[in-house]
């Protein structure tokens, strides 16, 4: 299987703050069963720096905590890693970062900044949808692995 991964899951430090949120047990299970990886960040696609500000969907764009646009960087970061993606042939699935803006699968926060969780995706996540790719957090992938 060729499974695109978020960058951060995978050790990359591309988070917003300049951390990863590496998953080691994810790591693990991707390896034993000898998918093909492709990392993704598509907010570093997007011409974001790391360390950013932190971003949220608000009214179905993505703004930063200060209240600044950020949507357009979004948009373009997964429309690039798409084509990346693309050139290198199908996908078969993506495990992303839950709770982002940009890889968020089922629920991101709110645009509030307050930490409250609603229904939806991330602006890649819809995207790779909307392109027929199942899209797994972490959780839900290691749980299909038991």
């Amino acid at each position: 299987m060729r499974v695109a991964v978020s960058a951060c899951l995978l050790g990359r430090r591309c988070k917003y703050n300049g951390g990863s949120n590496e998953d080691a047990r994810l790591i693990e299970l991707i390896a034993a069963a000898g998918h093909e990886v492709v990392p993704v960040c598509p907010e570093v696609a997007g011409g974001l720096s790391t360390p950013r500000p932190r971003s949220e969907i608000r009214g179905g764009a993505v703004v930063d905590e200060f209240g600044v646009s950020v949507d357009a960087a979004f948009r373009t970061g997964a429309e690039r890693e798409l084509a990346r993606i693309r050139e290198g042939g199908p996908l078969d699935a993506a495990i992303l970062q839950p709770r982002s803006p940009s890889c968020g699968v089922g629920e991101v926060y709110d645009g509030t900044f307050s930490g409250v969780l609603v229904p939806g995706d991330g602006v890649f996540a819809a995207l790779l949808r909307a392109e027929g790719v199942a899209c797994y957090t972490p959780r839900e992938f290691i749980a299909s692995c038991a």
